[in-house]
């Protein structure tokens, strides 16, 4: 089955580059964790509309640059990832890398998740971040090739 991989966006005037590459990728990132793409859906918003995802439906009262909903069954993925515009752009200025790149990685960190990933523990953290390192070198080769 193909992969449907679809980008919304809410509240907010942003428009994605390059969706067949990011597609490909996210695809390519899924199958080398023994995933597979089923249906994801992206959707790119404001603080104020992730905020209130995640009061609504977390309970948290914290702004956060991602909420990954996952509905995954066994290797299929099936799952929601909402990400705040306003956070990449606040992150990618605090690390000093270009937006692209911080909005890869916050892509990639969501699909990672879904890829049964963990990120509350030093361990986890260690193995997430390396696993978007590669993530984003999958993103930057495909988007080199183009």
């Amino acid at each position: 089955m193909k992969p449907i991989i679809h980008f919304f966006t809410e509240d907010l005037e942003f428009k994605l580059k390059h969706k067949k590459i990011l597609k490909s990728s996210l695809c390519e990132v899924a199958n080398s964790h023994k995933k597979q793409i089923e249906e994801l859906n992206y959707i790119f918003c404001s603080d104020s509309y992730l905020h209130s995802i995640n009061l609504q439906y977390l309970n948290h009262d914290t702004y956060t640059d991602i909420i990954t909903f996952d509905n995954s069954i066994d290797k299929e993925i099936i799952g929601d990832i909402f990400i705040s515009i306003e956070r990449v752009v606040e992150n990618a200025f605090k690390f000093k890398v270009t937006k692209e790149l911080e909005l890869y990685r916050i892509m990639s960190h969501g699909l990672l998740h879904l890829c049964g990933f963990k990120d509350k523990k030093k361990d986890d953290k260690l193995k997430m971040t390396e696993a978007e390192n590669k993530a984003l070198e999958v993103f930057q080769r495909n988007l080199n090739a183009k």
